[in-house]
């Protein structure tokens, strides 16, 4: 075992995190924290860094052409929410129907939302680039912390919609179906039982950090930038209906068509548009939506693709063979060591998708050769991809903190509870499921 190459390896992560605390932008964290696990690997450090091939470089390239436009257009749709006054409208109604008097129900409508955007294929940062500025009004009518938004968020597209749910049509259920020639559907029984699992535990966990947060006063407390949204007249807003048109057309356009290829880039230009001319009204300078949308979305695209480069080159060295044989070498359950596996992988690559690539193409063979039935491995690996997939350079949780403004003091403990705590919950049921026999 290439135990220096590991050791580069922990290096490299720890000295990702150390840059993430201290403040330095991810752009310039996974590049470094590249460099140290090649120190480390006895690989060429130039050419796998900026080689044509198999490069980091390469692999950011790659994660900027198929995903750009999606951050583009997300972002420019969400400027126009908010800005429009459509996100206050929309926050009102929902206050309207679940009340002022219980916070919590605020709570758990926000998680449904997400819930069923998620489960409706709809990606999740488009998710958190059109909600974040429906949930802020929210929050600050009620009073509460802001920091409390990410339990329910999280908890809704991150866990049993993402990796557990059968049928979700989430990558993270597609990439296994594909790789084994299973449906999305495979093993309900664990699915279904594991998502009712994960939806107790996240609706307990975030009636308790409510709870905790009014024992200690807290409020929401946010410093606004700019214009606050609280001065908006009522009567400038738009009507509630007018003003969720957008979200409902790009919902539609998304599940009528979701067999077209790039169904999701055609729906956020007709939901842009659609608000171009419904807001008109209430947005005087459009072409300011437009740069501002742009902006904010290069550098959300490039962030994530930071962590995913970073985490593509720290999975290829050769010293990551020695990572399989310790994975394979844990006591219990085979299911359990192909969980644990590749939520490691996870964490590396602070991507569940690229986990669950690694996993098929590496874990999956050697666990089907043991006997493991296609579709428990394609629900273990699903779910065990969100294990770690929360650590503080992940793309995901720098993006939220983006958008929210929030800190990643603020947001990484109720973030981590929220997906990998959960995730650690499922995967003690499917445990208990194959020693019972039903796994």
């Amino acid at each position: 075992m290439d135990i220096l190459g590991i050791f580069g390896i922990l290096l490299g992560i720890l000295t990702i995190i150390l840059f993430i605390i201290k403040k330095f932008s991810i752009i310039i964290a996974a590049p470094i924290a590249t460099i140290v696990v090649l120190l480390f690997s006895g690989v060429p450090i130039l050419e796998t860094v900026f080689g044509q091939e198999n490069s980091y470089m390469t692999a950011l390239a790659g994660f900027i052409a198929a995903n750009f436009a999606i951050f583009l257009l997300g972002s420019i749709l969400a400027k126009y929410m908010d800005k429009s006054g459509a996100t206050i409208s929309i926050a009102d109604k929902v206050l309207s129907v679940v009340g002022t008097k219980n916070p919590y129900n605020a709570l758990v409508a926000l998680f449904i939302i997400s819930a069923i955007l998620t489960y409706g294929g709809i990606n999740v940062f488009v998710i958190i680039f059109a909600l974040i500025p429906m949930a802020k009004p929210i929050f600050r009518k009620l009073n509460i912390s802001w920091k409390l938004v990410t339990i329910p968020v999280f908890g809704g597209t991150s866990t049993f919609t993402m990796t557990m749910l059968p049928g979700a049509p989430s990558l993270h259920n597609i990439v296994p179906s594909t790789a084994l020639g299973t449906t999305l559907t495979a093993a309900p029984l664990i699915g279904i039982v594991t998502s009712i699992a994960a939806i107790v535990f996240i609706l307990l966990f975030m009636k308790f950090s409510l709870n905790k947060s009014l024992k200690k006063n807290e409020t929401f407390n946010v410093v606004e930038k700019g214009e606050s949204k609280a001065e908006i007249a009522k009567s400038d807003l738009p009507p509630f209906m007018i003003s969720l048109l957008p979200i409902i057309v790009l919902l539609g356009i998304i599940l009528l068509f979701s067999s077209v290829n790039n169904i999701i880039i055609v729906a956020l230009i007709v939901a842009i548009v659609l608000s171009a001319i419904l807001f008109r009204k209430q947005i005087a300078q459009q072409r300011e939506v437009l740069n501002q949308g742009a902006t904010e979305s290069l550098s959300s695209t490039i962030t994530t693709g930071s962590t995913i480069a970073f985490g593509s080159i720290a999975t290829s060295v050769p010293a990551f063979k020695g990572v399989f044989q310790v994975i394979q070498s844990i006591p219990g359950p085979p299911i359990l060591s192909l969980m644990i596996g590749t939520g490691l992988i996870g964490g590396i690559t602070a991507s569940a998708v690229g986990a669950i690539g690694i996993s098929v193409a590496n874990f999956a063979p050697i666990y089907l050769d043991m006997g493991l039935d296609p579709e428990t491995v394609h629900r273990a690996i699903a779910i065990g991809s969100g294990a770690l997939s929360i650590v503080p350079y992940s793309g995901f949780l720098i993006i939220f903190n983006n958008i929210t403004g929030l800190t990643m003091k603020d947001t990484f403990k109720n973030g981590f509870i929220s997906i990998s705590v959960t995730h650690w919950i499922a995967m003690t049921v499917i445990v208990i499921m194959a020693l019972l026999g039903l796994a």
